[in-house]
């Protein structure tokens, strides 16, 4: 159970993210046209799952954005922004920001925030996803993780993006 804050108060999520190294649990995630997804979507490709509470935060918004911007310059790569807001809310806000080097996904229908220890089990957020970055090899090793301590700040963009090798 990771120990994080939301504004500087305590709230927990259901376990650890996967380690550096280890091998990423498969994924059931819903695109904006309501299909499911699962890692086999991006085979081939190294991928970063920038996951969070929801969209329609400034910071949330803000990470969505930067990744964004990064994923332009980025080849074979998969530029994932998770979160378990419903696929339509996370359409209209790329639709609107005009995003289109990442991918929003919904975790509203498998179990992607409990089996990457994500899950937000008390305060205000419960059953939301945590804010964290996953970046994932071809073969779906991980190659970084970064559980924010406080949901409130941005992850470590520098430290994601050189996990990929390409800075």
């Amino acid at each position: 159970m990771a120990k994080i804050t939301l504004k500087g108060n305590a709230i927990h999520t259901v376990g650890s993210l996967p380690g550096k190294g280890s091998q990423a649990a498969d994924v059931r995630l819903t695109r904006g046209d309501l299909s499911d997804v699962s890692l086999t979507a991006w085979a081939g490709k190294k991928k970063v799952f920038n996951v969070f509470p929801s969209i329609d935060t400034p910071t949330c918004a803000a990470s969505v954005r930067r990744f964004n911007q990064e994923a332009a310059g980025l080849a074979n790569v998969a530029v994932l922004c998770v979160s378990a807001d419903l696929p339509f809310a996370q359409q209209r806000f790329c639709a609107a920001e005009g995003l289109k080097d990442v991918e929003c996904l919904s975790t509203f229908r498998g179990t992607f925030a409990k089996d990457y220890g994500l899950e937000v089990t008390d305060g205000p957020l419960a059953g939301l996803c945590s804010r964290a970055v996953v970046v994932l090899d071809e073969e779906n090793r991980v190659l970084y993780s970064e559980q924010v301590a406080e949901i409130a700040h941005e992850p470590n963009y520098e430290l994601a993006l050189a996990s990929l090798g390409k800075r």
